[in-house]
């Protein structure tokens, strides 16, 4: 494999092209290992960003793609329509509260969000109330790197601020500091509610991930503070957008975050292990009434269509990922991860220079001081046989669901160590 066209060529994510991070070519990956060209196998702790939560090479998943590619493997949504389109569709109404009948698909979660917002907007023009088009949301989120995602991720420490001027300007108000655990109180929710009160007129919707924050900080937050918000939403006419993006299928113990606070959005962003890692695909779900607004004023229609909505290969491999988890114990399994992770990475805590350790479902975060050297921390991680990919002051794990206990132990020994080391290091 030629590494130097790859360094001169190919411009990875969040890579600079002067000086680019090194990469690690990859031959092939099964179940939890991803093989390496020098035959080296690491254990994967980040389930590819979060998306194969049922590890590679999977043969239910592998024959889902095959089976639909002899059929067709793509023809576009406009005036048609196929069966694995519906029965992804018919998987999603059926698993997501009731409410929630519409179902739009689109290529990844920043498109996901993209259209979330768009809804929001055009449901309030067709409502006749052209001036709500803003939007509240709260800082330390992160919900893509598309320009609409981009305008509702914090400002101050997201990734996006050299864009600020040509961005939405959005409303932001502080991020819940209840923890997961905790009773969100008055006072954590009344920023949010003095955001209410002085810009309601003007607030189209309220977007946030629901109990965790992912790559803004990757903060679990308490499910009573999204009961507080939901009421704010009713109070001031306001439309609820839970970016679900990250956190549905099980990754935090329930199959949908929104299930630890028994809150209902407005409409629901999914991707990620939509398909289990297998192809990119996303789903915006909203409710009927959302539709019946948008669709009763002109133009009568919602103004998006991806070409590649509803792949038909990727919406088949989402419907036989979907099956899988729902066949499998999986909260059994997630909680067994949680246990395992709690209990390998809870070393960290006594280190100094560690912030905090926290777990929730299969999400383990040691959150450091200072932010880490990635080439040199992904070297380290490479060395003990595992892949762990940090940003910032975090460095976190989100196995595959299949990973044994064995594979949790190295992978959250590996975490310990690296940690250590680097802190050793730094200090």
């Amino acid at each position: 494999m030629n590494l130097d066209f790859d360094r001169e060529h190919i411009w990875h994510p969040y890579t600079s092209m002067r000086d680019p991070l090194p990469v690690y070519p990859v031959k092939g990956a099964s179940g939890t290992y991803i093989e390496l060209e020098t035959g080296v196998r690491l254990i994967d702790g980040m389930s590819s960003w979060w998306a194969a939560i049922h590890g590679y090479n999977h043969p239910v998943l592998n024959k889902a793609v095959e089976r639909q590619l002899q059929n067709m493997s793509h023809v576009m949504f406009g005036g048609f329509t196929h069966a694995p389109a519906l029965q992804l569709a018919e998987r999603l109404v059926g698993m997501t509260p009731d409410s929630l009948q519409k179902v739009f698909f689109s290529d990844s979660g920043s498109v996901a969000v993209e259209v979330a917002i768009k809804m929001a907007l055009q449901y309030h023009q067709a409502a006749g109330r052209p001036e709500k088009h803003r939007l509240l949301t709260v800082r330390s989120g992160y919900h893509g790197d598309t320009f609409a995602a981009m305008s509702v991720c914090d400002p101050v420490t997201g990734m996006h601020g050299l864009f600020s001027r040509v961005l939405p300007e959005q409303i932001f108000a502080e991020a819940p500091m209840c923890g997961f655990h905790e009773f969100c109180s008055d006072d954590c929710i009344e920023d949010v509610r003095q955001k209410f009160e002085k810009h309601h007129r003007e607030i189209a919707a309220v977007i946030l991930e629901p109990v965790v924050q992912g790559a803004g900080g990757m903060r679990f937050y308490s499910p009573d503070y999204l009961r507080k918000l939901r009421k704010l939403c009713e109070l001031y006419g306001v439309l609820l957008i839970f970016d679900e993006i990250a956190t549905g299928f099980a990754r935090t113990g329930k199959m949908f975050a929104l299930e630890h606070a028994g809150v209902v959005p407005d409409i629901l962003c999914l991707g990620k292990a939509l398909t289990g890692g297998y192809m990119t695909l996303a789903a915006t779900l909203a409710t009927d009434n959302v539709a019946s607004v948008i669709s009763g004023a002109d133009p009568g229609v919602f103004m998006h269509g991806p070409t590649f909505m509803a792949n038909p290969l990727a919406c088949s491999v989402a419907v036989a990922s979907i099956d899988l988890l729902s066949s499998m114990e999986w909260e059994h399994k997630i909680r067994n991860i949680e246990k395992r992770l709690a209990a390998g990475l809870q070393p960290c805590s006594k280190l100094c220079g560690v912030v905090d350790v926290r777990v929730l479902g299969a999400i383990g975060v040691v959150e450091l001081e200072r932010p880490v050297d990635m080439a040199a921390v992904q070297k380290l991680f490479v060395e003990r046989g595992v892949w762990v990919r940090p940003f910032g002051k975090l460095v976190y794990l989100m196995p595959p669901y299949i990973v044994s206990d064995q594979e949790l132990n190295t992978l959250t020994g590996a975490v310990c160590d690296v940690v250590a080391q680097t802190l050793f290091k730094n200090g």
